[in-house]
């Protein structure tokens, strides 16, 4: 969508083509396999991981650990109930975040 709007021009996708990025994706089998909100909550949990590794000491940044990651197993709860996400089988191996040591 961005590309569209920045390189050619492109308002509004779906005023063109009449359907929304993410089903044109799907259509032609090239749809994300976890959704771009939760693909994004997991990628920030990923980054404040990497920088309390260096930081242990860092008190504010495990706090917002913890929020982020509340709000990917809540996300992640929705898209189950909706079935975007497969059963919690498959999805353990998708949102790999084990839980921080106490110090």
């Amino acid at each position: 969508g961005v590309i569209l709007r920045d390189s050619h021009g492109v308002g509004q996708v779906k005023a063109v083509t009449g359907n929304h990025i993410l089903r044109i994706l799907k259509h032609a089998g090239l749809a994300p396999e976890i959704p771009e909100d939760l693909y994004q909550m997991i990628k920030k949990a990923v980054s404040i991981r990497k920088h309390l590794e260096k930081n242990r000491k860092d008190k504010d940044a495990k706090f917002r650990l913890i929020l982020v990651e509340s709000r990917i197993h809540r996300l992640a709860r929705y898209y189950k109930r909706v079935r975007t996400l497969p059963p919690l089988g498959a999805t353990r191996a998708l949102l790999p975040l084990p839980s921080l040591p106490k110090t």
